[in-house]
């Protein structure tokens, strides 16, 4: 009798000890997933900028700006515009005040370099984001993505909060100096988050 209490009493204690080992596994596993799922919502960060017509244009448009990963991906959408190629700009006051723009002063450069197309050798701004084609509807799209621009991080030769996108009616030459002969703003919008 006390060989089968003996054994029943050995039975049930593992079996109480593999419940508790499978919970400890659940509730770590529970745990990962958790962290995981912060982690990356820590990681995303979103600016939606909502353009303002300038210069009595008829623009209208939305620019966001969503860094994942190290790297800030913008997309703008644009309305109101003649068709054509037509200049996007970041500019280094968040200020579109100004009925002609000119409140977002000249283009966002904190590394004091020359005018230029994106990623060319010479040297370009950080707010030299080119041209974008506008359809005869009068509506353009652009796209990019760089790990040289950051939303609200601590560098601020990276960091684009507080400073504006601006659309011009002429095109980017990426030559003239000090910023494109791009004409005249036809569209602003401040980007915060």
């Amino acid at each position: 009798m006390k060989r089968i209490s003996l054994t029943l009493l050995f039975c049930a204690t593992l079996a109480l000890v593999g419940c508790k080992n499978e919970k400890k596994e659940k509730d770590v596993e529970k745990v990962s997933e958790t962290e995981m799922t912060q982690e990356t919502i820590k990681e995303v960060k979103k600016a939606k900028v909502t353009l303002e017509p300038k210069s009595d244009s008829k623009l209208s448009g939305n620019v966001v700006f969503t860094e994942e990963n190290g790297e800030v991906t913008m997309t703008a959408i644009i309305d109101g515009l003649s068709e054509g190629l037509h200049a996007i700009h970041l500019h280094e006051n968040a200020d579109c005040s100004a009925k002609d723009g000119s409140s977002a002063g000249g283009h966002w450069n904190p590394t004091h370099e020359n005018h230029g197309k994106w990623g060319d050798a010479k040297g370009y701004h950080k707010g030299d984001i080119g041209n974008f084609k506008v359809d005869a509807s009068g509506k353009g799209t652009i796209t990019m993505t760089t790990n040289e621009w950051c939303i609200g991080c601590d560098d601020p030769n990276k960091n684009i909060l507080e400073k504006s996108v601006v659309i011009h009616d002429g095109v980017d030459d990426f030559t003239s100096q000090p910023s494109g002969a791009a004409g005249t703003r036809v569209g602003c919008g401040t980007i915060k988050l």
